[in-house]
């Protein structure tokens, strides 16, 4: 059995984090009841539906954050469930405003809390940044993720069918993810070519989500789903009525009424 040491952070960093966290939810608040005060009192109705526009985006922004979250450290996750919300956030925020098509599919998993949600703001920052980088010149821009377990590795790829840019500089945020990685036990592989770009993280699962992996069943049934499905939800719909989908087809947020 592999042996893997998860670095949690300790009371004061945890405590530091809730407080952060805490104060980005309390801020996006706030934004969001004075830009919305500030449009039903607005008699112009381009000014009205360009302050609701902002409104929804920070709904959204608000929305992945949330999708962000810490899962609880006591218990193990469902990694795809979590990744599933997580994409499914980040496409209504910004890949829909892209037209980005968004691929999602993932094999059964369960991580321990600290580690799913490392892994998640490894995706996040991954898919952002292809987002912004990705010359998307030709064809339908396209990003995908993918999940699987391979006996006790898990390896997650997030790829794009962009060209690369003529000079790849690593940034911060790449340096972020790479010293992620790490603290999964893991590493990034990266691949660029003309038709697109791969990043391939890999890491060991624990002793407990190898026991968890050898119990849900000997043979892990990939979750997929037939065709992918265009987004078309509004702020009103709930996240729940989405989990059911595993393939998310990027698409225009529709108009204001």
């Amino acid at each position: 059995m592999t042996k893997h040491t998860v670095l949690l952070p300790n009371s004061d960093e945890s405590l530091l984090l809730r407080e952060l966290n805490h104060r980005i939810k309390n801020e996006l608040t706030s934004a969001i009841y004075t830009v919305s005060a500030k449009a039903m009192h607005s008699d112009n109705v381009a000014v009205k539906a360009a302050l609701l526009d902002v409104v929804d985006l920070l709904h959204q922004c608000a929305d992945v954050h949330r999708a962000q979250r810490m899962p609880d450290q006591g218990r193990l996750t469902d990694a795809a469930k979590y990744l599933q919300q997580l994409c499914l956030s980040i496409t209504r925020y910004r890949l829909n405003r892209l037209a980005i098509r968004f691929l999602f599919s993932t094999d059964d998993l369960r991580l321990e809390g600290t580690r799913c949600w490392t892994l998640g703001l490894i995706v996040s920052e991954l898919l952002t940044n292809a987002a912004r980088h990705a010359q998307f010149d030709a064809g339908d821009p396209e990003l995908r993720v993918e999940l699987k377990l391979a006996g006790s590795v898990v390896k997650c790829r997030v790829s794009d069918n962009g060209a690369a840019p003529e000079t790849i500089r690593r940034g911060r945020g790449l340096a972020i993810v790479g010293e992620l990685a790490t603290r999964l036990g893991g590493r990034i592989h990266t691949s660029c070519a003309a038709d697109g770009c791969s990043f391939l993280l890999t890491f060991p699962l624990t002793e407990a989500e190898q026991r968890a992996a050898g119990a849900a069943h000997a043979g892990l049934k990939q979750r997929k789903m037939g065709r992918p499905q265009r987004l078309q939800a509004s702020r009103a719909e709930s996240l729940g009525g989405w989990l059911g989908s595993v393939a998310l087809f990027g698409s225009k947020r529709p108009g204001l009424a």
